[in-house]
Order: C-alpha cells, then structure tokens, then sequence
C-alpha cells in the first residue's frame, strides 16, 4: 500500500515537474516571433533555388509615362470646394490646383530622378518578390572603426525618399556637426508593395511577413547583428524584426509607437490620469498632450482614421480610381501629409503644405506612386494587418526586450506615454519628447531625429545592452 501511494507521489511530481518544465520553457519560446517564410511570387514556389544576386537599380522613366502623365493632369476635373471649408473636408482643391498648376509647369521630374539616383539602390529577389533597396556607405571611415549597420523602414504613405535628407547625417556625421563617435551604413528599403519593391502576388502579405524579408535581406548584405528604425509601418515592421531576431538586433529605435494590448490600468489612466498623472507614470508632458483625452485621443483617431477603415476592407476599389487619376492621388496624398505634420494645418487653406515641405519634395514622392503603379498594392497592407481584428494576432501579445529608443514628436496623431509604451517594450533605455515635429519625421525634422538615434545608438553602445538583453 505505502510503495502503491510512493508511486502516485512520485507521478504527482513528474507531472508538476513537466508542467513546470513546460510553462518555463514555452513562456521563453513564445519571447520570440516566428520567421515567417513564405512565397509571394506568381504560381507555385519553383522547386528549384532562388537567386540571390543583388543587382544595381537605377529610377527611370519614359516619355510616353510622362506624356500619359501630362494629358491626365490636363484633363482633371476638379470640384469647387466650400467656402471657408479649408483643408476640413480633406485637400482644398483651391490649393490643389496649384499644386497641379506648379506639376505640369515647373516640376522637373527629370532633375528629382538625378536626386533619387544619387544614393546607390539595388534590387534582389527573397521569398518570390523583387525586394527594392538603398544602400549608402560612409563616405570615409576614422581608422579601426567599423560603420553600424542601420535598417530604416518606411509607412504609408512615405517612400524611401523620407530617408534622403537624414541618410548623410548618419553616414557622415561629422561633416554635420555631429560628431564620428558612431557612423552608419545605411538601408532603406521599399516595402513590398510601396515604391519599387514587387507587390506580393498572394494575400496575407503582413508586418510580420515585412519583417521576415527584410531580415533575410540583412543576412543576404552580410550583417548578423543591426540597428532598426522606422515611424509609421517602419515601427511595426522593426518592432516585429526584433521580435522574430532579439539577438541580431542590437537596438530599436521608433518615432512612432502603438499599444494594441490595453488594460484596465489603460483605461482608468484615462479617465484619471489628468488629474493624478504621477500615479499612472504620466509625465506633465503626456498630460499637456493627451488632455483633453475625447479631444485629443478618441475624437481625432475617429476623424482621421476613414482612409485606413476604407484600406483595411475594400483596398481596391478607391484604389482604382486613385492609381487612374494623379490628381486623385495627389488629393489623397496630401491631405495626410498635412494633417499628419499638424492637425492645425487643417485651419489653413494651403493646408500648411510648403511649411515644412517643398513642393519638389511632395510631388517626387507622389510621382515614386505614381510611376510605380503602387497605391493600389501599398493601401492593401492595410488589410493584410488589420483584417482578423486589433490585438488578435501573436506579435501583439509578445513583448519586446531589445534595448528601445523612443523619440515621441509633439504632432504625432496620437501620442503614446512611455507609461503606456513600456508594457510593450520591457527595454526602453531611451524615452524623448522631442521639441518640434509630426508624423513624417525624418522628412521634416531630419537633424533632430538623426540626433536622437545617436544619442540611443551610443547608449547602447557604452553601456553594451544588447549584450544584456
């Protein structure tokens, strides 16, 4: 009878033994994200192997694409905007006009290609798709110092272009002002779909699927361990990367953060964070830009969040009318590049466009959609990250634990407190509320984000944190 309850006792421990084994292990595994390898080309993955070479790319364009592109400009058909409306109800066509008028007759499409072509860009094929990239080294490098590796993705709807007025600062620091402590070797790809990259030719082409390729095509450049940057998709796609590769990445840095994963601690800093803050970890900055919180928080994602409501269900339909119009597409544009630089800008009827961009600068990233055909296949990512519901999907329910740096703009959509972000990012070494500065911030505020990921980069660095992660 004794040896018969020795037996149950020791069955008892090796199921709890094995239990505990397994919620010890299996909470480790879950830390990080699953590669996603998948075929994106046209028909069946060839049974035999991808080619991998890297070849030189160059932008170009044709006289026919130009003309085509002039008769269509010649021929829109504009609607009379409301009185006093503004920017309101989206792109004043008042404003609109000249911008169209400055297009067809100042605009030099040709000197923007020389401007595209002055960093080298490539293109190669991973998982099916031709994957379309800059690549900028340094100039000169001080002896005995190794160049860090930097990805640095983009969103919608951005393009690699964003990158070209901050690229020198990092790969040439020192002729900025800024030092040659840390020196960059820069990527900047397109995202599948956006600008110059192939579009996937199956559904379910997500973040964690961007992320995916773009390590691959980190790997393939010969860097096993990089830093990571990226606003807008750029945070998703970087954030997923460091998911999926904690041990490649050395440091994260995000102009934009997102918490899908919200509690009732989220929801009572809400309601009593303005009048309490330093009992949610709220900063008098977070209060001065969340407070009002219907104003600031529920009332303006509900006002500017139509265009993804539309992308993330019905993507092809007001696709088809934005990839056959360039007006069109420059309306849709341009209203984010307004709105998201500053919801003031709404107020005006110009739409504070030329306040902080050129018009040189707005139209040579409207035309990389225009010539590439790619609206269409960039509004559709929407859909593949948002079509199975907010927070359902495993990447939203693992944290984060590469070392993180947060530089959060004053006219950001929607602004995150690091309170909120550290749920998420268990790492955050570096959390800044930048002075100045919207959405698109490495093409409106270049210096000061460039800035930012070198003071996080040396952090990291001297306090060697990936090591610890």
């Amino acid at each position: 009878c004794s040896s018969l309850a020795d037996i149950m006792l020791l069955e008892v421990f090796l199921v709890l033994g094995t239990l505990l084994i397994y919620f010890l292990f299996s909470k480790r595994r879950e830390e990080t994200l699953p590669f996603k390898d998948g075929w994106w080309g046209r028909g069946q993955k060839p049974v035999t192997k991808e080619d991998s070479s890297i070849r030189p790319f160059k932008v170009e364009t044709t006289e026919e694409e130009l003309s085509d592109l002039f008769r269509r400009l010649d021929q829109a058909r504009f609607t009379e905007p409301l009185e006093d409306s503004c920017f309101h109800y989206g792109t004043n066509s008042v404003q609109l006009r000249k911008v169209v008028s400055y297009w067809k007759n100042q605009f030099n499409w040709k000197k923007q290609v020389e401007v595209l072509n002055k960093y080298p860009q490539f293109k190669t094929k991973i998982q099916g798709i031709d994957i379309h990239f800059v690549h900028v080294k340094p100039p000169r490098l001080p002896e005995g110092q190794a160049a860090k590796p930097l990805l640095m993705v983009h969103g919608w709807p951005g393009s690699f272009y964003e990158f070209y007025k901050i690229i020198p600062l990092l790969t040439d620091p020192a002729s900025h002002g800024l030092g040659d402590e840390h020196i960059f070797e820069v990527i900047c790809p397109s995202i599948p779909g956006y600008g110059f990259s192939e579009a996937p030719h199956k559904k379910d082409f997500n973040s964690v699927s961007a992320a995916s390729v773009f390590y691959e095509l980190m790997l393939r450049l010969g860097f096993n361990e990089f830093y990571t940057q990226g606003g807008d998709w750029g945070w998703l796609i970087c954030t997923n990367l460091a998911q999926i590769a904690p041990n490649r990445v050395k440091g994260l840095h995000l102009n934009m953060v997102s918490v899908s994963k919200l509690g009732p601690t989220h929801l009572l800093s809400v309601l009593l964070g303005r009048y309490f803050p330093g009992l949610f970890g709220f900063q008098d900055e977070d209060v001065r830009r969340m407070f009002p919180f219907l104003k600031k928080g529920l009332y303006r994602i509900l006002s500017e969040s139509g265009y993804a409501h539309i992308q993330a269900t019905k993507p092809d339909t007001v696709g088809c009318g934005l990839n056959d119009s360039p007006v069109g597409l420059a309306a849709y544009i341009l209203e984010k590049f307004s709105s998201w630089t500053d919801m003031e800008f709404q107020n005006l009827e110009d739409g504070g466009l030329e306040r902080k961009f050129s018009l040189d600068d707005l139209l040579t990233n409207i035309m990389i959609y225009w010539v590439s055909g790619c609206i269409v296949s960039s509004m559709r990512f929407y859909k593949e990250n948002l079509q199975k519901g907010i927070g359902t999907q495993k990447h939203e329910k693992l944290t984060v634990q590469v070392p993180t740096g947060i530089a959060a703009f004053p006219n950001e959509i929607f602004h995150i407190p690091q309170a909120w972000a550290k749920k998420k990012y268990t790492n955050i070494v570096s959390f800044h509320f930048m002075p100045r500065g919207g959405h698109f911030a490495a093409f409106e505020e270049p210096d000061l984000l460039a800035k930012d990921i070198l003071q996080f980069v040396d952090k990291v660095e001297k306090e060697q944190l990936w090591r610890k992660k």
